[in-house]
C-alpha cells in the first residue's frame, strides 16, 4: 500500500511541475480566467433567453391570429353562401308563371311558401310590385300576403327593371338604417329582380315577353350576418364584427354599434382613447377588400373598460364581379390576454431553465477550481473506488440485462445470434442455449428477417445506429417490435458485433390505429356536414323546378313520367344527404330505461316480411329478466336494423340469423350472427369507415355501420365482430358483438 501511495504522490508532483513549467500563468490567473469565462457564459445565457422569449411570444401571437383568420374566412364563406341562397330563391320566384302573369290565387300561395323558407335568413319583407295596377303584393313575418299601394322607392325599381338589358339581373341596393316593426334601428338592404313574362303554363302556352313587375326582398343585414357570426368564439371571449364599404357596422357584439359608422361610434363611446391604429386598418386594408392580421388598442371588451390590446384577423366578403364596389369585411378579434397565460407559463419555464444553467455554470467553475486543487490528493482513492464500482457496475449491468423486459441480443455480420437475455428466450418460447448460434432467419419470419439482416449489415459497414418497427409472427400471433441496433467495438476499435434491443409495442400500435380511426371518423363527420350542406342547395333547386314543371304537364304524358323519375331520384339523393347529416350531427338523446329484448323484437317485427322473402329463419336466444340499460330507443333500433339488414344482404339465397342476449359483468351483451359469406380480410379494417360499402351501386350508402358505431359509442358501449369466409372455415359467417353498461339503480329511479 505504501508503494501505491508513493506512486500516486509522484504522479501528483509530475502534474503540478508540468503546470508550473508549461502553463503561461499560475493557478491564481487561471482562476481569474475561469471567472471571466463564467461571466461571459452567464451574459450569453441571459441574452439568448430574452431573445428566445420574444420569439416565442411572436410565434404564439401569430399562430393565434392565424386561427382567427381561419374563423373569419369560414364566416365570410357562410355569409356568401347565404346571399347566394337568397339570390337563387329570388331568381326562382322571378321565373314562376304565377308571378309573371299575376295569377292572384297561385301568386299569394307561392309568395307565402317562399317567404316561410327564407325568413330565417334575415328577410323582413317580400314585395311584388305590379306597375300596371300600381299595387304591391306584400308579405311580412306578421301576416300573409296582402295588397298595398306603391311606395316612394317602387318607381325607381320599376324604371331600372323594365330595361331589357337588366332581365335576369339582381340589383343590391345600398345599406340604409331604418326601424322595422318598432324594433331598434337596423341596417337594411334590398335585393331587386325584374319579372318578365318569359315562362309558359297551361293558361299561357306562349310567352308574351312583356315586362310584368318587380320582385323585392327586404333584408335585415344584421340578422342575416348575426345568424352566422354571433356564435364565433376566438379563445374564450373573442368575437366577430362586420363592416361594409362605408365603414357602417352591419353586425357587432355590442348591438348599439349596429348601423353606425365604425370610425365615429368608437370615438363617441370612449373619446379619451386613440383609435388611430384600428382606423388605419379599416381604412387602408378592410375597406379595400384586403385580408390580413394585426393588432390595435380598444377601450372595452365584454363589459370590461380600459385600454385593451386586441388581436384582429380580417377577410373580405365577395359578392360577384359586378359588385366590386360593394366591399364587406369580416373581423375576428380577441384580447391579447387570451394568449398571455400560455406565454407566461413558457417564460416562467425559461426563467427556471436559465437559472438552472447559470447555477450549473457557477457550480462548474467552482468544481473546476476544486478539482485542480484536490486532484492529486484524491486520485488514488478515485482509482480504487472506480475499480470497485466497475465490478459492481458489471454485476448490475448483467442483472439489468437478464431482468429487463426487452429482448436484448447480439449478432454477427451474418445475423447469427451470439447472445440473448432471459426475456428474449421467453418471448420466442425457446431456451436460451437453443437460440444462441441460430440465425435470425430461423426465428423471425420473412420479410422482417430480411429487413433486419440488411440493417445489421449497414450498421457494420456504415458504422451508424439503426432503428425499425417490424412485425413478427410467434405461434400464429402477430407482434410489433421496435428494434434498435448499435455497434460494439473490440479493444482495437473494430466492430465485432451488433447489439439489438427490441421492445414489444403491439399494444401501443393498436392504440395508435384506434386513435387514427377516431380522428379519421371525426374528420369525416366534419366533411360530411359540409358536403351535405353544399348538396342541399342544388337539390332544393332541382326539386323546386321539378315541382313547377309537374304543374305544367299532363299526368298521363311521357314528360310527366320523366319529371316524376327526376323527383324520385332527387328525393333519393336527399335521403343520402340526411344520412350524412345524421352521421355528422350530434343528436340529443332521449334517455330512458330500455329492455334490449323488446327493442330487438320490435326491429324483427318490422323486418319480418323481408326475412321471409329472403328465406331467412331467426333463432332467438334471449336471456329472461335481462337488466335494463339507459339509452335512446330510436337510435338503438337503428343500430340493430343496420346490422340485421347487412346480415340479410350477406345471406343471399337464405340462411339462419341467430340473436343472443345475456348479462355479463355489469354489461348487457348482444350477439347477432349470420351464416353469410363473411367479410374479406382486406375489408375488415374499413367496415366502420364512413361511405365504405361492398354493395352494388345504388344498394348501399356506406353509412349504416359508421352511424351504428357512433351510436354505440355515444351510449358508452362497444361494438366488435368475428368473421370467417369460405376460404377460412367450412361454416362461414359473421357475428357482431355489442355490449352496453347496465343501468344503475339511481338512473332507474329517475
Amino acid at each position: 500500500m505504501a508503494g501505491k501511495t508513493s506512486f500516486f504522490a509522484n504522479i501528483r508532483q509530475i502534474f503540478l511541475s508540468f503546470i508550473e513549467k508549461y502553463h503561461p500563468f499560475n493557478i491564481k490567473y487561471f482562476k481569474v480566467l475561469v471567472g471571466i469565462i463564467m461571466t461571459l457564459l452567464m451574459g450569453a445565457v441571459l441574452i439568448l433567453g430574452w431573445l428566445s422569449s420574444q420569439k416565442v411570444k411572436e410565434i404564439v401571437t401569430d399562430d393565434f391570429n392565424q386561427q382567427q383568420l381561419v374563423l373569419a374566412r369560414h364566416a365570410a364563406t357562410q355569409i356568401e353562401n347565404s346571399l347566394e341562397s337568397l339570390k337563387r330563391e329570388l331568381q326562382l320566384l322571378s321565373v314562376s308563371p304565377s308571378l309573371q302573369y299575376i295569377e292572384k290565387t297561385w301568386l299569394i300561395n307561392r309568395m307565402d311558401i317562399a317567404f316561410s323558407s327564407i325568413k330565417h335568413e334575415g328577410t323582413l319583407e317580400m314585395r311584388l310590385i305590379e306597375p300596371k295596377n300600381e299595387r304591391v303584393y306584400h308579405v311580412t313575418g306578421q301576416q300573409e300576403c296582402s295588397l298595398e299601394t306603391m311606395g316612394p322607392d317602387d318607381a325607381s325599381y320599376i324604371s331600372w327593371a323594365q330595361k331589357e338589358e337588366n332581365i335576369g339581373q339582381i340589383m343590391f341596393t345600398s345599406i340604409s338604417t331604418i326601424q322595422f316593426n318598432g324594433k331598434p334601428t337596423r341596417p337594411i338592404m334590398r335585393m331587386v329582380i325584374p319579372v318578365w313574362q318569359i315562362s309558359v303554363d297551361e293558361s299561357h302556352p306562349v310567352a308574351t315577353n312583356k315586362f310584368s313587375g318587380v320582385m323585392v326582398f327586404v333584408l335585415d343585414v344584421s340578422r342575416l350576418i348575426g345568424n352566422i357570426t354571433k356564435e364565433i368564439r376566438s379563445g374564450k371571449t373573442g368575437y366577430s364584427w362586420v363592416i361594409n364599404e362605408n365603414a357602417t357596422f352591419l353586425y357587432h357584439q355590442d348591438e348599439s354599434f349596429i348601423g353606425k359608422n365604425a370610425f365615429e361610434v368608437r370615438k363617441g363611446k370612449k373619446p379619451t382613447i386613440s383609435f388611430e391604429r384600428i382606423n388605419e386598418i379599416q381604412q387602408d386594408k378592410m375597406l379595400k377588400g384586403e385580408e390580413g392580421t394585426s393588432w390595435y388598442i380598444s377601450g372595452w371588451h365584454r363589459g370590461v373598460e380600459g385600454e385593451i390590446k386586441k388581436l384582429i384577423a380580417y377577410t373580405p366578403i365577395t359578392f360577384n364581379e359586378k359588385e366590386k364596389s360593394r366591399i364587406w369585411s369580416v373581423a375576428v378579434v380577441a384580447p391579447v390576454s387570451e394568449i398571455e397565460g400560455p406565454i407566461h407559463e413558457i417564460q416562467q419555464r425559461q426563467i427556471l431553465l436559465q437559472a438552472l444553467i447559470i447555477f450549473l455554470i457557477l457550480f462548474g467553475g467552482m468544481f473546476i477550481n476544486f478539482m485542480i486543487l484536490s486532484w492529486s490528493n484524491t486520485l488514488e482513492q478515485e482509482v480504487t473506488k472506480k475499480t470497485v464500482e466497475l465490478k459492481k457496475s458489471e454485476q448490475q449491468y448483467k442483472s439489468l440485462v437478464e431482468n429487463a423486459e426487452d429482448i436484448i441480443f447480439t449478432v454477427d455480420y451474418h445475423g447469427n445470434i451470439l447472445s440473448i437475455n432471459r426475456y428474449g428466450a421467453y418471448f420466442f418460447t425457446l431456451r436460451e442455449e437453443s437460440i444462441v448460434g441460430r440465425n435470425l432467419l430461423e426465428l423471425i419470419s420473412w420479410p422482417s428477417s430480411e429487413v433486419l439482416l440488411t440493417m445489421i449489415k449497414k450498421v457494420f459497414e456504415r458504422k451508424e445506429s439503426k432503428q425499425i418497427n417490424h412485425l413478427v409472427l410467434i405461434e400464429d400471433r402477430e407482434y410489433w417490435l421496435n428494434t434498435h441496433f448499435r455497434r460494439l467495438w473490440d479493444e482495437q476499435g473494430n466492430i465485432y458485433a451488433v447489439l439489438g434491443i427490441s421492445r414489444d409495442i403491439t399494444e401501443r400500435k393498436e392504440m395508435e390505429e384506434h386513435s387514427y380511426y377516431t380522428e379519421k371518423l371525426a374528420a369525416m363527420g366534419t366533411l360530411a356536414a359540409g358536403v351535405a350542406h353544399e348538396i342541399n342547395n342544388p337539390l332544393a333547386v332541382i326539386l323546386g323546378f321539378t315541382d313547377i314543371l309537374l304543374e305544367k304537364v299532363q299526368p298521363d304524358s311521357d314528360e310527366y313520367d320523366i319529371l316524376k323519375t327526376i323527383e324520385k331520384q332527387g328525393l333519393n339523393a336527399k335521403r343520402v344527404v340526411e344520412n350524412l347529416l345524421s352521421f355528422a350531427r350530434h343528436k340529443e338523446q332521449n334517455q330512458e330505461p330500455i329492455n334490449i329484448n323488446e327493442v330487438i323484437e320490435s326491429v324483427l317485427n318490422v323486418m319480418g316480411n323481408t326475412l321471409v322473402v329472403n328465406k331467412i329463419s331467426v333463432k332467438r336466444q334471449y336471456e329472461e329478466n335481462l337488466p335494463a340499460i339507459i339509452g335512446d330507443t330510436g337510435e338503438l333500433q337503428q343500430v340493430f336494423f343496420n346490422i340485421i339488414n347487412n346480415a340479410i344482404y350477406a345471406m343471399q339465397g337464405g340462411g339462419i340469423l341467430t340473436i343472443t342476449t345475456k348479462s355479463l359483468n355489469e354489461k348487457v351483451e348482444i350477439k347477432i350472427a349470420d351464416t353469410g359469406c363473411g367479410i374479406k380480410k382486406e375489408h375488415r379494417k374499413r367496415i366502420f369507415d364512413p361511405l365504405f360499402t361492398t354493395k352494388e351501386v345504388g344498394k348501399g350508402t356506406g353509412l349504416g355501420l359508421s352511424v351504428s358505431y357512433g351510436i354505440v359509442k355515444k351510449h358508452g358501449g362497444s361494438i366488435t365482430f368475428d368473421t370467417k369466409t369460405k376460404e377460412e372455415s367450412e361454416e362461414p359467417g359473421t357475428t357482431f358483438i355489442i355490449d352496453f353498461p347496465v343501468a344503475k339503480n339511481d338512473s332507474l329511479s329517475e
